[in-house]
């Protein structure tokens, strides 16, 4: 996570993803080194998931109140 120990925002955990992934396209990193950008990767995409089912509550809890 951020070096606060805060969530990060999902477009700051997305931006952080975004980037690990073409560092491991690239093929540069030690395979130790691939291993951690892939943990942190895994990290991030569980982050930008619990975003993604939080803005869909909301969105599903509006509907039901528009109702």
């Amino acid at each position: 996570m951020a070096a606060t120990g805060k969530k990060p925002s999902y477009e700051e955990a997305r931006d952080e993803l975004a980037e690990i992934v073409e560092s491991l396209e690239d093929g540069s990193a030690t395979l130790e080194e691939s291993l951690k950008l892939w943990e942190r990767g895994e990290e991030l995409a569980k982050i930008c998931q619990e975003w993604l089912d939080g803005a869909k509550r909301k969105i599903d809890a509006s509907k039901k109140a528009a109702e």
